[in-house]
């Protein structure tokens, strides 16, 4: 059976839109769990962790760098015919203070990880959905500022550069779903069925 490696952060592992939530969408409503359905001859590996960035330490939550942990998980699952990445957000925070450019960056050196057990047309490169307008304000995520929601909205073209300059397969979360407005960060069941929808086609159009 062929294999899909899912690698991301809050929104690939299901967190329920809630400020200070730590409840998640049961497996059938999240969007791997959903690809997985329409995908019976495919396993799709889910790996998704909150708070996951590509490069950044997190001080107060430490294991939340991509690039650390991409290895193990790769030695772990392999061997592997497909991958997703989709990261982007947390790096966002105002703490990192960085920019789109930067974290494109990070991005790119995830992808050399994959790159050394995959070919680079059989990954896939997801640029996140963008951050809602209100997402810094009280009663929603403080670690995110004004100037996040900027950042998340350059990320696309961003990711849609490297992975053509690359040879990645590219694909757009914020062309599909818009985050829920509880919390202008995550997926709500909803934006799961609808993303899961969207990867589905790009999967059959280009793998399957």
């Amino acid at each position: 059976m062929r294999t899909l490696l899912a690698f991301g952060d809050s929104n690939t592992w299901g967190l329920v839109p809630h400020p200070g939530s730590r409840e998640r969408f049961p497996w059938d409503k999240r969007w791997t769990g959903i690809l997985q359905s329409k995908l019976p001859d495919l396993r799709v590996i889910e790996e998704g962790l909150c708070g996951r960035t590509t490069v950044f330490e997190d001080e107060l939550r430490p294991g939340r760098r991509a690039l650390t942990s991409l290895p193990v998980i790769l030695d772990s699952q392999s061997p592997l015919d497909y991958a997703i990445i989709m990261l982007g957000t947390n790096d966002c925070k105002s703490v990192y203070g960085v920019s789109a450019h930067t974290i494109g960056k990070g991005i790119e050196l995830c992808l050399n990880e994959l790159e050394s057990y995959l070919e680079p047309s059989r990954i896939l490169l997801v640029s996140p959905l963008h951050l809602g307008e209100n997402v810094w304000r009280p009663g929603k995520d403080p670690e995110f500022g004004k100037h996040s929601v900027e950042v998340s909205r350059e990320l696309k073209d961003i990711y849609s550069n490297i992975a053509a300059r690359r040879g990645n397969i590219f694909l757009a979360a914020s062309d599909y779903v818009t985050p829920s407005s509880i919390d202008d960060e995550h997926m709500d069941d909803k934006g799961h069925l609808l993303f899961a929808q969207a990867v589905y086609g790009k999967l059959r159009e280009i793998w399957l």
